[in-house]
């Protein structure tokens, strides 16, 4: 779900973004079964049609475990890679199908009748961000929270399996951002990756979930900056 302040710290900061939907969210095609380490060869795919060689990936939230599959399995074309409230990896049994689905529509309607009941447009959306009387911020919380479950179900199967790659194989340089007030994802996440991936420096902000542009633009800073 791309955010208006994701846009303008992207602009602020000068850095060029290929966002792309993982499979089985907005306009993507569904990969059933697909693990995290699938997300490899779209990476790929992508960068060689923007002719870019070298490049830095960043994930946040549920993108982070992707971000770091990119760094561990891409050594020589990924220059860093930031995460952002990430999770770490930890085998888990789910529900059965019906069940999950389930649980995941339910969370999709409370979360669109908490926006539109007047709430933050997104759990831990930083102050002043636009909200359901947006129609830009109406379609994408509709695009991701009740259109369709596929992608948000095939994550969650995804993280709760064997990733595809190990966190201590990463070589390239690492960032782990995580906030003081994080709703979502505990800090003992963060501090996992960081005692397990060989590269990693920790960047603690104030804040929850989901940081302010501010946090943004450090990022974006982060990942731009030359590799020794």
């Amino acid at each position: 779900m791309r955010r208006p302040d994701q846009v303008a710290a992207m602009e602020h900061s000068g850095v060029r973004v290929l966002m792309a939907d993982r499979p089985g969210y907005g306009g993507s095609t569904r990969l059933p079964g697909r693990t995290v380490a699938d997300v490899v060869g779209d990476v790929e795919a992508l960068a060689d049609s923007q002719g870019w060689e070298r490049f830095a990936v960043t994930g946040g939230s549920g993108g982070g475990p992707h971000a770091l599959a990119c760094a561990a399995l891409l050594p020589h074309r990924v220059t860093r890679c930031a995460v952002l409230s990430g999770v770490r990896p930890q085998i888990a049994t789910l529900p059965p199908e019906e069940a999950l689905r389930g649980q995941l529509a339910q969370l999709g309607a409370d979360i669109l009748g908490q926006v539109e009941a007047g709430g933050p447009a997104y759990p831990g959306a930083p102050a002043g961000t636009p909200g359901w009387e947006d129609p830009a911020t109406r379609e994408r919380l509709v695009a991701t929270f009740a259109d369709s479950l596929d992608g948000w179900y095939d994550d969650q199967l995804a993280f709760a399996q064997p990733w595809g790659f190990s966190p201590e194989s990463i070589s390239v340089p690492v960032g782990i951002w995580y906030g003081t007030a994080d709703e979502h994802v505990p800090e003992s996440d963060a501090q996992w990756l960081l005692e397990n991936i060989p590269t990693a420096e920790g960047h603690q902000y104030a804040g929850g979930h989901l940081p302010t542009s501010a946090t943004l633009i450090d990022i974006h800073k982060w990942v731009s900056s030359p590799t020794s």
